[in-house]
C-alpha cells in the first residue's frame, strides 16, 4: 500500500452528502459527527454520567518520535548514532530514559515500556504506517476500521458525548491523516469519531470553543420534521441502487444521534476547561498537547470510551523549522524543519518537555481520581527514526523514518508498571528480542478494555476477526 492513490476513500453511493445533511438539518456538521450522542450532567457525579467501564486515551505522536533519543537511548553507540542526550535513572532499575523526562522518571513505576515494536514490511511512509498502527493490524486492508471505531462498535455507550473522540484531526499536511480517520472503515459512518479542535481552535487558546456539533442548529420542531423526511428517503430503496438505500439509512442514523446531541447543552460541559483550576491547567502545560490531555481526561471522565490525542505540541516560542504540522517528524534541516535536537517547533528540546509535562499530569490525575486502573494510556508514534543521524555535525541534524524498530509506552488499564518489554540491538536498528507488531499492540488494547478477542465485527452479514494479534498478557498484573 505504498501508493497513496490506492487509499482514496471509495464513494459509497451517489447520494449527495450535502443533500442528505440539508434534509436532516445538519448542513453545518462535519463528516466526523456520526459517533456523537447526547450527554447528561449529574451534578453529584461530575461530568456526564460517570466514566465508561473501560476506556483508552491513545496519544499518537504524529510523525514518529526517535526511539533512540527518547526511551531507548544508546549511550555507548558511535556519535553518528547516539545523539546528544544522556539517559537518566528512573524509579525502575534498568529503565533509563531521556534526561529531559525529569517528571516521567519519577513515575516509571506506572509505565510499561515496549522497546521492540516493528512493522511487517517496509512501511516507511506516514500514511501507511499510521493506517496499520491505528487499525491495530499489519497488512491492514484499505477499509480497515481504526481502534476507536472498533471500540465504538464493540462497546457502544449512549450515555456519553461520543464513544470515540479525536482531539485535533491533523495539523498541516494531510499526509498525516490516514485513510479511515474520518470514517468507520467497513463498520460504517456511525463509528467515525467526533473531531475536536484545530490549529486555530485548540484548548490552550483562551478563545477555544466546543465543537459546533454541540449547538442546536434549528428548532426542535423543525428537526423532528426533517427527521421524518429523512425516514421517508431511507425507506424507499430502488432495485437499481441498493447502496443508495444503505447510505440513506446511515444518514438517518446520523440524524437521530445528532438530534439527541443538539437537543441540550449538557454535552458541552467536558469542553469547558475554564472550570479547571489554573493550577491544574498549568500542571498539564499551556500548550496544545498538555491541554488536549487535560481535555482527554475530562472526556473519559464524562463517559467517552476511546480518545485519540494528536501529539502536536504547537509552535515553539523559540521558532525554528517550518509551520507546525506534525511535531515529531524530525527530519532536521534536510526538509527545512530545523535542528531535531534544538528547541524549535520540530526540536526535541521543545517537544520532549511538553510531553513530559502533559503525560505525567495525566497519569497523576487519573491515579488520584481512581481512574487509572480502568483507563489505558497508550503513547506511540507510527514508527521510529533511523539510528544514524543525517547531516550529523551540521547546524540542523535530524533522523529519517524507520519502521523496523521503535518504542511504545503503556500505562493503566490493568498494566503492571515498572516493566520493560523487548529489546533492540546495540544501535536501535532492529528488534533483538520479543518483537511486537501492530496487531499485538491492538490485541493488548482490546484485552485491557475487556473486549473478547474472538469477537467478529462487520456489516450486512460480512464479519472479520477482531484481531489476529497476541496480547502481551505478561504486562498485566
Amino acid at each position: 500500500m505504498s501508493n497513496r492513490s490506492q487509499h482514496s476513500v471509495p464513494v459509497l453511493s451517489q447520494i449527495s452528502r450535502r443533500t442528505m445533511l440539508q434534509a436532516a438539518g445538519l448542513g453545518a456538521l462535519p463528516l466526523g459527527l456520526p459517533g456523537t450522542v447526547a450527554a447528561g450532567v449529574d451534578p453529584k457525579r461530575g461530568l456526564g454520567k460517570g466514566p465508561a467501564k473501560k476506556s483508552c486515551i491513545f496519544i499518537l505522536l504524529c510523525g514518529g518520535p526517535s526511539h533512540v533519543d527518547t526511551w531507548d537511548l544508546k549511550p555507548d553507540a558511535p556519535d553518528t548514532i547516539r545523539g546528544p542526550y544522556s539517559p537518566i535513572a528512573t524509579q525502575v532499575p534498568g529503565m533509563r530514559i531521556n534526561e529531559m523526562h525529569t517528571r516521567l522518571a519519577q513515575m516509571t513505576d506506572k509505565i510499561a515500556l515496549i522497546r521492540s515494536m516493528s512493522h511487517e514490511g517496509n512501511i516507511s511512509n506516514h500514511f501507511d504506517a499510521m493506517h496499520h498502527m491505528l487499525s491495530g493490524q499489519s497488512q491492514a486492508p484499505l477499509d480497515a476500521p481504526y481502534l476507536g471505531s472498533i471500540m465504538s462498535k464493540a462497546r457502544p455507550d449512549d450515555r456519553s458525548i461520543a464513544p470515540y473522540v479525536w482531539l485535533i484531526k491533523c495539523v498541516g499536511d494531510p499526509v498525516f491523516c490516514a485513510v479511515n480517520i474520518g470514517n468507520g472503515g467497513h463498520l460504517g459512518m456511525m463509528h467515525s469519531p467526533l473531531f475536536v479542535g484545530s490549529a486555530t481552535n485548540h484548548p490552550a487558546m483562551p478563545t477555544f470553543k466546543a465543537p459546533d456539533e454541540l449547538v442546536g442548529i434549528v428548532s426542535s420542531e423543525r428537526m423532528h420534521d426533517r427527521r421524518r423526511l429523512l425516514d421517508g428517503m431511507a425507506s424507499a430503496p430502488t432495485a437499481s441502487d441498493i447502496n443508495q438505500h444503505q447510505a440513506a439509512r446511515d444518514w438517518q442514523d446520523l440524524h437521530g444521534r445528532a438530534f439527541e446531541l443538539t437537543s441540550g447543552s449538557a454535552g458541552r460541559a467536558p469542553f469547558e476547561l475554564h472550570r479547571e483550576s489554573p493550577e491544574v491547567r498549568d500542571r498539564y502545560g499551556m500548550h496544545p498537547l498538555g491541554q488536549n490531555l487535560l481535555l482527554a481526561r475530562r472526556l473519559v471522565e464524562s463517559g467517552v470510551g476511546f480518545v485519540t490525542v494528536n501529539g502536536w505540541t504547537g509552535p515553539s516560542p523559540n521558532g525554528g523549522g517550518g509551520p507546525p504540522a506534525s511535531s515529531w517528524d524530525m527530519h532536521g534541516g534536510e526538509m527545512g524543519m530545523g535542528n531535531a535536537f534544538g528547541s524549535g517547533s520540530y526540536g526535541m528540546g521543545w517537544c520532549l518537555p511538553c510531553l513530559d509535562q502533559g503525560l505525567t499530569a495525566l497519569l497523576t490525575d487519573l491515579s488520584d481520581r481512581g481512574m487509572l486502573d480502568d483507563t489505558m494510556v497508550v503513547v506511540t508514534g507510527e514508527f521510529g527514526r533511523t539510528p544514524r543521524i543525517n547531516q550529523n555535525g551540521m547546524a540542523s541534524p535530524g533522523r529519517q523514518h524507520w519502521p523496523s524498530c521503535f518504542s511504545t509506552m503503556l500505562a493503566g488499564g490493568g498494566i503492571k508498571g515498572g516493566r520493560v518489554w523487548g529489546e533492540s540491538d546495540k544501535d536501535g536498528a532492529y528488534v533483538k528480542d520479543k518483537p511486537v507488531r501492530p496487531q499485538d499492540l491492538g490485541a493488548t488494547i482490546f484485552h485491557a478494555l475487556e473486549v473478547p478477542l474472538d469477537m467478529r465485527l462487520g456489516k450486512d452479514g460480512f464479519t472479520r476477526p477482531l484481531s489476529t494479534g497476541r496480547p502481551l498478557y505478561e504486562l498485566f498484573s
